[in-house]
């Protein structure tokens, strides 16, 4: 046992290194003014006050979670029935399908993203679709639609093999049982298929939402700089503006919205479970 224990020094060390300090520095720098040292610094909270108080920054936050729950939502009533597809295709089929839906995760997002500036852009090969039924003088490029869209071919993999791994680990012989006591197939789906895949659909959710809500560079390519979202607002004003400290405020306040998320997403897969919080 003390063995294995020395075995998890190297990775203690590389997560205090990578994760711990980092964050320590962040939550240090949004608790202090511009120009304090790490060995003298005066103690504030004025970069919350100021992100509370300004209507434009509670704007944007409203708006990075609303696009992130949209994206969530579109992501599961897709990724939903194409996993439950999947997870009921021979399993030759499943792998094939499984390939397919994780070859573009290969490509770095930046690459894909920009892919689509290309099919949306005026001229393009979505444009030059929708002008065969009389729609070419829509603009595609630069929306809400555009980013949500952006959003969901990059996250929509996340969710897909989540509920699919959950689907596949499902007992079948509860399928058999259900449908040899009368059960209607839509009856078999909603008491057993739909609860066992829970879990997954949870998982997909978490694992959609929150790089959703955080992410800069999908709105800023598809949006144009004109959807600024929480997201891009960290980056501006720890790269354009310079202001690293109202920066960490605004990172801290994401990081406890997503702590929180995540325990309402844990307290929920324990009662599915029927499990009780250590």
């Amino acid at each position: 046992m003390k063995r294995f224990s020395q075995l998890a020094i190297p990775y203690i060390a590389w997560a205090a290194m990578m994760l711990v300090l980092p964050m320590a520095l962040i939550a240090l720098y949004s608790f202090t003014q511009p120009g304090n040292t790490i060995i003298s610094f005066s103690f504030t909270l004025d970069h919350y006050v100021k992100f509370f108080t300004d209507p434009d920054f509670l704007l944007i936050l409203w708006r990075s979670l609303w696009i992130a729950v949209k994206t969530t939502i579109i992501c599961l009533l897709l990724g939903y029935p194409a996993a439950y597809f999947i997870a009921r295709s021979k399993e030759r089929v499943q792998n094939l399908l499984v390939l397919i839906i994780t070859i573009p995760m290969w490509i770095n997002m930046l690459v894909r993203t920009y892919a689509w500036i290309g099919l949306l852009s005026e001229g393009g090969l979505i444009q030059r679709i929708l002008s065969l039924i009389g729609l070419g003088n829509t603009e595609l490029l630069y929306t809400e639609a555009a980013v949500l869209l952006g959003m969901v071919y990059n996250f929509l993999p996340f969710m897909i093999l989540q509920i699919n791994t959950s689907l596949c680990k499902m007992d079948h012989s509860l399928l058999e049982a259900g449908a040899d006591l009368g059960a209607s197939p839509v009856q078999t789906f909603l008491r057993i298929t739909l609860p066992l895949s829970l879990p997954g659909v949870i998982n997909g959710i978490t694992l959609v939402f929150l790089p959703a809500v955080s992410s800069f560079f999908i709105p800023k390519l598809l949006g144009g700089g004109q959807y600024f979202l929480i997201g891009n607002m960290i980056e501006n004003q720890f790269i354009t503006v310079g202001e690293w400290n109202f920066g960490s405020a605004i990172s801290m306040i994401m990081a406890i919205i997503m702590m929180l998320l995540m325990i309402t997403v844990r307290k929920v897969e324990l009662r599915n479970q029927g499990g009780k919080e250590a």
